[in-house]
């Protein structure tokens, strides 16, 4: 019998023995792999990717931004009469874009593997250079069809025209920034001015630039196009610097007419705040105080500079609503949570319009990358979403993602601004 299971043992030990150290060495090897797929090296490497990936997927979305001006002009200037290829490649376009965007935004969040990161960042590549190429034939055949039916004359023409109805349009910029000038800090009008100093001087280099086209088309030995071309995208800027200039101004006013009830009502949560701290343990009871008159005392420092910065107010005053939601925590019954996110919205929904309209600016006068634009993206989406939203509670989030992610938007795109600058 002895003899019987050492016979066995000598059958069965050896293949356990080969198992146990194939199994070691497949567990050794995948752990190799995983962990340099989450090297360093590996890491840097799909860094590359995505820096590749956004770079292209830039590009595509101010290619997407000319299309959408390309093709108001070709229904402004040829009455409809033009190929559909332009909106075809805009509308195929702004879908890639905005998916693309999306992905770019998954993939740049903390803790993604390497290996995904290159996965996708592969793909957003290929789909925007698609959709470029698309765009690149829709104008070869857009421009045919231009050089065929339409003269130079009549471009100029157009061109002309709408000069003038864009200088109707913004009126008098000057007297919008004098009324904000005559009210309010310098700080809440600044971006104004600007605006509108360069609107003025972009109408009036499309001036310059239609006259030279004028003087081209005249002379059938030279091509207007170069000029015009660079008209229509001066025409653009000085209509993208009015709006910046009609946004700012009415914001700037809506604040203002909006603090007062702002700061009453944000009085009115610390008295419901007050109220439920009566019913606490004294230890949360004392650290509920503290915080609430800590916040009672910034809320008064806001007070006093309110009517000169209303907006830096409306923003400050959302800030101090989130921070006393936050001391509060589970404080609060489910119906003192909505009561409080319904007196918190207006104000947080206005800090978010005037946060994303400073994002925009910024992205549209620098040479915004793709972080800053999908992070402008992702504002715009959550403010767009705490509009829709039908419970308050949900759509205070949302407001508050949005100012978070343009405030994002806005950082990303001056650093952006400041790196060109300086190469």
């Amino acid at each position: 019998m002895p003899e019987l299971a050492t016979t066995i043992l000598g059958w069965v030990i050896p293949p356990l023995v080969v198992f146990a150290v194939a199994a070691i060495a497949v567990t050794v090897v995948v752990w190799g792999v995983r962990r340099a797929r989450r090297s360093p090296k590996a890491r840097a490497a799909a860094e590359q990717v995505r820096a590749k990936a956004g770079a292209t997927l830039v590009r595509l979305d101010d290619e997407v931004d000319e299309l959408d001006l390309e093709v108001g002009l070709s229904g402004a200037l040829y009455g409809g009469g033009a190929p559909t290829s332009l909106r075809r490649a805009r509308l195929t376009a702004q879908h890639v874009r905005d998916k693309a965007f999306e992905q770019y935004r998954a993939i740049s969040a903390p803790g993604v593997a390497p290996v995904e990161i290159r996965r996708v960042a592969v793909r957003i590549d290929r789909d925007a250079a698609d959709a470029l190429g698309r765009i690149a034939a829709a104008r070869v055949e857009h421009g045919a069809w231009v050089r065929a039916n339409v003269s130079a004359a009549s471009q100029v023409d157009a061109a002309h025209e709408r000069l003038v109805r864009l200088r109707a349009s913004m009126g008098d910029p000057a007297s919008l920034v004098a009324e904000l000038s005559s009210r309010f800090a310098e700080d809440e009008w600044r971006d104004a001015s600007r605006a509108a100093h360069a609107a003025l001087s972009e109408a009036g280099e499309a001036e310059r630039l239609i006259a030279a086209a004028s003087a081209r088309a005249a002379d059938p030995s030279l091509s207007a196009l170069a000029d015009l071309a660079a008209a229509e995208r001066a025409l653009r800027k000085a209509e993208a610097d009015a709006r910046i200039l009609e946004e700012t101004h009415r914001l700037i006013l809506q604040a203002a007419q909006a603090v007062p009830d702002e700061i009453a009502a944000a009085r009115g949560a610390l008295r419901q705040a007050s109220v439920t701290r009566e019913h606490l343990e004294p230890v949360d009871a004392d650290r509920l105080g503290e915080e609430l008159r800590a916040i009672e005392s910034a809320l008064t420092q806001i007070e006093t500079d309110a009517a000169r910065r209303p907006t830096r107010a409306v923003d400050a005053i959302a800030r101090l609503r989130g921070r006393l939601d936050l001391a509060l925590g589970d404080a609060r019954t489910a119906q003192q949570r909505l009561r409080g996110a319904r007196t918190a919205l207006p104000g947080t929904l206005a800090a978010a319009r005037g946060a994303i309209a400073q994002a925009e600016a910024s992205v549209a006068h620098s040479r915004a990358g793709a972080d800053a634009r999908s992070r402008l993206l992702s504002a715009q989406r959550e403010l767009a979403q705490s509009r829709q939203a039908q419970d308050p509670v949900a759509a205070l989030d949302s407001a508050r993602r949005a100012i978070r992610d343009a405030e994002d938007a806005k950082a990303l795109a001056d650093f952006d601004g400041t790196s060109s600058d300086g190469r």
